[in-house]
Formats: structure tokens, sequence, C-alpha cells
């Protein structure tokens, strides 16, 4: 037998968080750190894992294999590359994110939001760039 049972892919995904996951967790505390004052999980459109009312800024920090980034991570050419060995659900599943992730993207923006999505991946290794760049947004957006 190839691999693990579907019972046992499904016990490990099914016990996935998808709130105040780590990197979530690691990004609220350092951008707290830094003064910047947030709403997490605002029950609005798209249900952003951090809400800026203020300077109308929403932060979803993706997970790589939900959102379709592992194939980079993997260092292969194409997210279909990627899905190649997934099954159908899986591939299905994913591909769904990452067209729900647009609609919340073009939504926000139509209001005149600013919409920021960070990697897991990125949060962990350079979590630093990513907190330089939301305060970056927010002095532009005080400038406005």
């Amino acid at each position: 037998m190839k691999g693990r049972t579907k019972e046992v892919t499904h016990k490990i995904m099914a016990s996935i968080k998808s709130k105040d996951t780590k990197p979530e967790l690691i990004f609220r505390n350092a951008l707290w750190k830094r003064h910047i004052r947030y709403r997490k999980h605002v029950k609005i459109f798209g249900n952003p894992d951090i809400a800026i009312k203020k300077y109308k800024i929403v932060i979803f920090i993706d997970g790589d294999f939900w959102h379709g980034n592992n194939y980079k991570l993997r260092k292969l050419g194409t997210l279909e590359t990627e899905l190649e060995g997934y099954s159908v659900f899986w591939k299905e599943k994913i591909h769904k994110n990452i067209q729900r992730d647009m609609k919340v993207n073009q939504y926000f923006e139509s209001l005149g939001w600013t919409v920021l999505r960070f990697w897991q991946s990125e949060i962990e290794n350079d979590l630093y760039q990513c907190v330089e760049k939301t305060i970056r947004i927010i002095e532009e957006k005080k400038d406005i």
C-alpha cells in the first residue's frame, strides 16, 4: 500500500487550525509590540485575520498549502505541477481558495481598502519585512 489512508489524511487535515495559527500569533504579537492596534477575526466579508479599520487595512495570513504557494516552497515550476499528485478533492479545494482570495481582494479594493496578504512561510522566514511593510502602508495612509 502506497501512502496513507484517506482516514488518516482526513484526521491530519481536520486537526489543522484555521484561526490563531502560529504564524498569526507571531505576526500579531510583532504588530502589538510596534504599537499597531488592530482587531482580529473581524466578522466582515472574507473574515480577515487582522483588520485595522482606522486605516482601512485588512490582513490575511495565508497557509502555503491551503492557498496554493506550496509549489514555490518545493521549487516546482507551477501550481499545476504541485497538484498533479493530489486527489480531485484537494485540487478543487486549493483552486477554490485561490479564487475566493481574489474575490475578497477585489471586494475590499473596490471599497478603497488595502489588502495585505502574507504567506505563512514569509512570516516564519522574514517577520521583520512583513511587519515593516504593514507599517509603511499605515504611514502612507496617515499622510492622505
